[in-house]
């Protein structure tokens, strides 16, 4: 019989093994598939709110079928670039523009100045489409250039010409009592026919989530995440938020494009389409569902996703209707939009609506990825899907892959639990680094992560080079992280520029560079350093929380 002492020391060594087995990747991955399958009937439950819960625990991935070997690379001129990516028109509207349209900017404060410079100068429309509006001094300025426009179109009697359209997301610009709704209402109440003000409220957030989740953790259900802002004919495109952080030292990716007529009317009538089908912010700070729309979560559920499906979809394929490119260019095309030597495709990324059209160019565009390519790819929150994790490790492209230090990612030393989301990261990067080392593909797959003191980092996307190229002739630059709620989740858009023009070429090689250079690769010993130390519990909860966040 065992005495007490000996007792006890059996019970702590079995706890000891139990820990020791928890912390393996196979139990790990035993773990993942649970909550994979755990809610896998979601489809057939949507008459409960508790089960639109489901898809964020878990998701299901059809893969596609991996590259065959690839022809020699094509020539890099219009023509052989559009040769190899004319797949590409298939799904998106595609516009040709002159890649001297195109410029990269590349700082927090850059792109704030310039924000503010292009609102000051607009004559005919100001559209903005952003998570949310800060509430701090910087933000103030950016309203009050806002005003000052809509001030001067009054006196120059050009009322009818200046339009302000400005679409956030419902949850994140409602919350606390100084909010964007505040900070946008006197402009509302004294522009009121030249100022408009959208609220995307995702269908999925009704009934008992609605009423249970609390107001910081609603967002994670689905978002308005699209970051567009178009003035005139120009616009820039972006992943940054009107927000103090991102004006300053949070870096990002930015893309003006400037006298792109075409470009700039579609992504005016994407923001004027989803801002259809989202709640109306009224003078009085109420909320109202336009006339003749469902409303988001007190309405049904599927007759909303129809209908605002639809109606987005309108928007995209008019374009396409407008923009069809073929092989050959045709006269009228070449007419009407120049010989530009850079074809941009804009992709629209609205899963909860049942639009795709983001994820199928970026699986493809991964799949037929071969031997001949290097991918640069960035995300300020590294938690790829299944589907993009197993494209990276199964073709045979040469990746980089950028992601946050635990210092700059955007959750560093927040209070709660929140404060553990960049230990959750860290898990996910340390089990996407051991795939990579149990297939022996550390040449191939690198990892980097950007470190710079007292910044944080949110960039994403990816640079495009092909065999030979010192330069990239693709790019990839929007809102979306290449997770699970860009794909599922969350309204997203961004661009799939493809240049043969030297000069954005060279921008864009710059711009790549400037972001690498600010990191360290990732090795073995990374994860041994003491700030890469996760929590037991972290290590538990990471599979079954990740596509929240």
């Amino acid at each position: 019989m065992y005495s007490k002492s000996q007792a006890a020391m059996a019970a702590s060594m079995s706890w000891r093994r139990l820990l020791s087995c928890l912390k393996r990747p196979a139990v790990s991955g035993v773990l993942t598939r649970m909550s994979d399958r755990l809610f896998r009937r979601k489809e057939r439950s949507r008459g409960s709110s508790v089960f639109l819960l489901a898809p964020l625990l878990g998701e299901v991935c059809s893969l596609p079928a991996l590259a065959q070997p690839r022809p020699p690379a094509c020539p890099t001129t219009s023509e052989g670039l559009l040769q190899r990516f004319h797949w590409v028109a298939d799904q998106a509207p595609a516009f040709r523009v002159s890649g001297g349209q195109v410029h990269v900017l590349h700082s927090p404060d850059e792109f704030y100045q310039m924000m503010k410079a292009n609102i000051k100068t607009a004559k005919r429309r100001v559209v903005m489409a952003s998570l949310y509006l800060g509430t701090g001094p910087l933000e103030q300025e950016l309203v009050d250039c806002l005003q000052e426009v809509l001030e001067r179109s009054r006196e120059e009697r050009m009322a009818p010409d200046l339009k302000v359209s400005i679409l956030l997301d419902y949850t994140r610009g409602s919350r606390g009592k100084k909010n964007s709704r505040s900070m946008l209402l006197p402009l509302l109440q004294r522009f009121s026919g030249q100022m408009h003000v959208s609220l995307y409220h995702t269908p999925d957030l009704r009934g008992v989530l609605k009423t249970l989740i609390p107001e910081r953790f609603n967002e994670t259900i689905g978002l308005q995440h699209i970051k567009v802002y178009v003035f005139d004919d120009s616009l820039i495109i972006s992943g940054a938020n009107l927000s103090d952080s991102y004006f300053t030292n949070r870096q990002d990716r930015y893309i003006l494009l400037r006298d792109c007529a075409e470009l700039a009317d579609f992504f005016s009538e994407l923001v004027g389409a989803v801002g259809d089908v989202s709640l109306q912010l009224q003078p009085d700070d109420t909320v109202q569902v336009k006339e003749g729309m469902v409303h988001p979560y007190k309405g049904d559920h599927s007759e909303f996703c129809t209908a605002a499906s639809k109606r987005i979809m309108q928007v995209v394929d008019l374009a396409r209707s407008r923009q069809q490119l073929s092989a050959s260019t045709t006269e009228e095309t070449q007419r009407r939009q120049g010989p530009g030597d850079t074809l941009v495709f804009p992709l629209v990324q609205m899963k909860p609506l049942g639009i795709g059209l983001d994820e199928t160019v970026t699986k493809r565009l991964l799949t037929e990825a071969g031997d001949d390519s290097r991918v640069f790819l960035a995300s300020g929150y590294f938690n790829l899907t299944r589907t993009y994790m197993e494209l990276v490790l199964g073709t045979r492209a040469d990746y980089r892959i950028l992601l946050a230090s635990p210092e700059v990612n955007g959750f560093f030393g927040a209070k709660g639990v929140a404060g553990e989301i960049p230990a959750a990261y860290i898990q996910i990067a340390r089990q996407f680094y051991s795939k990579v080392c149990q297939r022996g593909q550390q040449n191939r797959i690198r990892l980097h992560e950007y470190i710079r003191r007292d910044w944080t980092f949110h960039a994403k996307g990816l640079w495009y080079y092909l065999q030979g190229s010192e330069r990239p002739c693709l790019t990839l630059i929007g809102s979306p992280n290449f997770g699970y709620r860009s794909v599922h989740r969350d309204l997203e858009a961004q661009l799939a520029i493809v240049t043969e023009n030297q000069g954005l070429q060279a921008e864009l090689q710059q711009e790549q560079e400037r972001l690498y250079s600010m990191s360290a690769e990732v090795s073995p010993s990374t994860f041994e350093q003491p700030n890469r130390s996760v929590k037991l519990w972290v290590k538990l909860v990471t599979p079954l929380i990740k596509n929240f966040f």
